[in-house]
C-alpha cells in the first residue's frame, strides 16, 4: 500500500516537473545559472567560448603544419570541446524529448515578421522553413548568403578574439573592455543587418 502511494506521488511529481521543464525558463532562473557557470569557470581559471573550438579542432587535426595560427597547445583546450559536444547532445535531447518545438514570441513581432519578411509561422518552429527548409537550398541567393555569411561570422569571431558567447558571457564576466566593445559591435551589426541589409537581400 505504501509503495503504491509512493509510486503515485512520484508519477504526479514527475509529470508536474516535465510540464515545468517544457516551458521557457524565466530570466531569474536562467540568469543565475549562467552566472554560476561563469563563477565556476573563473574559479578554475578557464574561459568559456564556442568559436575558439574551431581553432582547437583545426589544430588537433594538424592544421598547424599549414599556418602558425594553429600552432598552440590545443590539448590544454580539450575541455572546451566537451562543451560543444554537450551543447549538441543537450540540444538534441531538449529538442526531441523535452520540448514541443514551439517558441513563445510576441504576437506583434510575429505579425511584423510575416508582413516584412514573409516568415509566416514565427513561433511555431525553432527554425522557420522560409529560411531553413531543404527546399530553400534550391535558391542560389540563399546558398550565397549562407556561404558568405558563414565566412564573415567565422572570420569576424576570430578577428574579434571571440564570438557572442565568448565576449558577451565570459568576457563581460571578466570585466574586459574589449568584450564590451565587441558586444556593442554585435548589437549594432545585428540592427544594421535586420533593418537595412536583410530587406535588400530578400
Amino acid at each position: 500500500m505504501l509503495l503504491k502511494l509512493l509510486c503515485k506521488v512520484l508519477f504526479f511529481a514527475s509529470k508536474n516537473y516535465m510540464n515545468w521543464i517544457y516551458e521557457p525558463w524565466p530570466w531569474y532562473v536562467a540568469g543565475p545559472l549562467i552566472a554560476l557557470v561563469m563563477f565556476l569557470l573563473l574559479l578554475v581559471g578557464k574561459q568559456f567560448g564556442m568559436s575558439s573550438n574551431l581553432r582547437t579542432a583545426c589544430a588537433a587535426i594538424g592544421a598547424g603544419k599549414a599556418t602558425d595560427f594553429f600552432k598552440f597547445d590545443w590539448k590544454a583546450e580539450r575541455w572546451n570541446l566537451m562543451v560543444v559536444l554537450g551543447a549538441i547532445i543537450g540540444g538534441f535531447i531538449a529538442s526531441n524529448y523535452m520540448s514541443d518545438n514551439t517558441v513563445k514570441i510576441n504576437p506583434e513581432v510575429a505579425q511584423q515578421l510575416a508582413q516584412d519578411y514573409q516568415i509566416k509561422n514565427a513561433g511555431e518552429t525553432y527554425m522557420p522553413p522560409e529560411i531553413f527548409a531543404t527546399e530553400s537550398l534550391d535558391n542560389p541567393m540563399i546558398i550565397a548568403v549562407l556561404l558568405i555569411g558563414g565566412f564573415l561570422v567565422g572570420f569576424g569571431a576570430r578577428y574579434a578574439g571571440g564570438c557572442t558567447s565568448g565576449h558577451a558571457i565570459s568576457g563581460l564576466s571578466n570585466l574586459q573592455l574589449p568584450s564590451l566593445i565587441a558586444v556593442i559591435g554585435f548589437f549594432i551589426g545585428g540592427l544594421l543587418m535586420i533593418h537595412f541589409i536583410y530587406p535588400l537581400i530578400f
